[in-house]
């Protein structure tokens, strides 16, 4: 069939308009691609051949109160290989082997792998410095040295509970370092450079450094001094008494800082897998729940004065050593019981039977309320992970017999926390606070303060005369009562002992106790709250006679620390037949060690620090009044060390 030439036109125009449309079409989408998806398809691109090397920010140092590092970074660099770099990869394996202390074969393993980016562990993960240097002297091509550190904890088993420790990426594991992770890990940065498919280097490209942004310093209301005080007392302690476990907290109680906070067994943080599981992963004062005994006795009293049930000098009250309570006979600690006494010798001699007395003039309801109030029953809130509610009786559960123990500290469970912070809400005028470890947050490289952890009062639980009662009636108890081995001439000490059956197996145990005291200075105002618990000490289990004085030899170096100035007023020391009568610190400053002996008439126990001939500091200073028998830390020097500071 012949095709007319009209059709032949009328076809190469219809060609010619679809390749118009064709190509305009492409034109536009060339355009598109080009001006508003260039940039991005760019940057995919090269994403694509981008390889990045990771640099690790610092993490933020932990300090104390006054900015002692507790925990900071050490340089210890990572080692890496681009394999497709290393022509010789069975040379660059036995080069690095004796270096890593890793096998050649495991390390040609990792070598000839085809990612582009491997890491040469466990060996080539902070390593040391010296290694890092010898590794990079060997100028392998595709062995890559980079810049990265591990945690250090200067002082050991110092705070390990609340500091914790770190892994191997340095992230948190437990304890602050866990709590504040974040804040402290910063931002990483890395070196950043182009590569083709094959993982060579491009020609013409420069490499990329994204700098990190290191974490946050962090400032604790630990003081390392009070912190180092606390802990050796417990090492002593844990010779001497040889317990399954002990417990030290201290607190400001005007505002809810922990000054120091210690247990036993301990561990060191960068050796924690040399210890159990359990060592490391409780944090005792905020994990451990028990029955806390008579220290209990404080909310019981504060909450009788607060409802005016009681009036401690005029009304007396008359123990015949245990009293009958729904069916139930509940004895006082003294056999035979102490007599006709007034209420507040009746907190002077821990009465269970007047404390009974107490608990059943408030009520079930009101007893309760207080209890919880006092923050019994819940967690504090303290920023440290681990810590445990305590447990208390349902109100429906409670009868006549449950609301006689409760009164004296049997048969409700509480932490050391709980407890510590309950009784600064006792003797502060009021005000229950919220317990924290954490300060402030600095900017390492300014020094600035980035923000400032401000304390938190939860609520008013008692009065400020109610108050005034309580710390009134403490320190009698520390003059005149259980508490005398908490005794500082010269700075008004109140405290409660406490002494509980543990609970095993559901049942009382007659032979295994914990015993306690909680104690503060100065009762006129308050500045630090201490309280030690003692876990099943060999020997006699009373807490009067174990703990308090643990919490003396806290106390009174803690006291110095803290520059609190002494009182003029304070109760006499009442002395039980048998009783060390006190005596006063001479002056050895200046003395010579040959001199020590004759001058201190047998009245003393020395113990010795640093070199020298010539005592050049002593604790407790010259004049203090304290026990015949105890201790004097003497520092010998020379003759132009000597400092006539305590």
């Amino acid at each position: 069939m012949k095709v007319s030439n009209v059709t032949v036109r009328r076809r190469l125009f219809i060609v010619l308009i679809l390749a118009g449309v064709s190509f305009l079409a492409l034109c536009l989408r060339l355009s598109y691609v080009q001006l508003w998806q260039g940039e991005e398809l760019a940057d995919k691109a090269e994403n694509s051949w981008r390889r990045d090397i990771p640099y690790v920010a610092k993490r933020g140092e932990i300090v104390d109160r006054n900015g002692i590092q507790l925990a900071y970074n050490v340089s210890s660099p990572t080692v890496y290989a681009i394999p497709v770099q290393i022509k010789d990869k069975q040379a660059a394996a036995a080069a690095l082997a004796p270096l890593l202390d890793m096998s050649q074969e495991s390390l040609f393993e990792k070598i000839k792998t085809k990612k582009m980016i491997v890491k040469l562990g466990p060996g080539g993960r902070k390593i040391t410095i010296d290694k890092a240097d010898q590794i990079r002297e060997l100028a392998l091509p595709g062995v890559v040295v980079a810049e990265d550190n591990k945690r250090f904890y200067p002082f050991g088993s110092l705070a390990a509970h609340v500091l914790g420790f770190t892994g191997i990426d340095n992230q948190g594991l437990t304890g602050i370092e866990a709590k504040y992770n974040t804040e402290l890990s910063g931002i990483g940065g890395s070196v950043s450079f182009l590569s083709d498919a094959a993982g060579r280097q491009m020609p013409n490209s420069s490499d990329t450094y994204v700098e990190p942004k290191d974490g946050l310093t962090m400032q604790l209301t630990i003081d390392k001094q009070i912190q180092t005080v606390m802990e050796r007392e417990l090492d002593q302690a844990m010779t001497k008494l040889q317990p399954n476990g002990i417990i030290a907290i201290a607190m400001d109680p005007n505002n809810g800082e922990i000054l120091g906070m210690a247990s036993r067994p301990t561990y060191e943080p960068d050796k924690y897998r040399e210890v159990p599981t359990e060592v490391y992963n409780r944090n005792l004062p905020i994990w451990m729940t028990y029955e806390p005994g008579s220290t209990f006795k404080i909310i019981t009293l504060a909450a009788a004065l607060e409802e005016k049930k009681v009036d401690l000098n005029n009304e007396r009250f008359f123990d015949p050593g245990a009293i009958e309570v729904g069916g139930a006979r509940l004895r006082c600690w003294k056999k035979g019981g102490h007599g006709s006494q007034t209420f507040l010798e009746v907190v002077e001699n821990s009465c269970n039977p007047g404390f009974v007395t107490l608990g059943q003039r408030l009520g079930k309801e009101k007893l309760f309320e207080y209890i919880k109030n006092f923050g019994f029953g819940t967690k504090t809130g303290i920023d440290i992970g681990g810590e445990e509610n305590g447990i208390l009786f349902k109100l429906s559960q409670v009868g006549p017999v449950e609301l006689a123990t409760t009164a004296f500290g049997q048969g409700v469970s509480v932490t050391p926390i709980q407890q510590i912070t309950a009784v600064s809400a006792a003797i502060n005028g009021g005000t229950l606070y919220k317990p924290h470890v954490a300060k402030a947050w600095i900017n390492p490289e300014t020094g600035e303060t980035v923000e400032t952890v401000k304390s938190e009062a939860v609520r008013k639980v008692i009065s400020e005369e109610t108050s005034k009662q309580v710390r009134e009636a403490l320190e009698s108890v520390v003059a005149k009562g259980t508490g005398r081995n908490a005794f500082i001439d010269g700075y008004r000490v109140g405290g409660k002992t406490g002494t509980a059956q543990k609970v095993i197996n559901g049942r009382y145990s007659p032979n295994e106790h914990i015993v306690s005291f909680i104690g503060f200075a100065p009762a006129d105002d308050p500045q630090i709250v201490i309280y030690v618990a003692v876990d099943n000490p060999q020997g006699i289990q009373f807490g009067g006679v174990v703990a308090a004085p643990i919490v003396r030899n806290m106390m009174e170096d803690a006291l110095a620390i803290l520059e609190v100035p002494a009182r003029e007023k304070q109760i006499d020391r009442v002395y039980k037949y048998g009783e060390t009568p006190i005596v006063t610190v001479p002056n050895l400053i200046g003395k010579t060690v040959s001199d020590l002996y004759e001058d201190l008439n047998m009245d003393f126990m020395l113990t010795t620090a640093g070199s020298g001939k010539t005592v050049i500091r002593q604790a407790p200073a010259a004049g203090t009044r304290v026990d015949r028998g105890s201790t004097i830390r003497i520092y010998l020097g020379e003759d132009d060390n000597i400092s006539h500071s305590h």
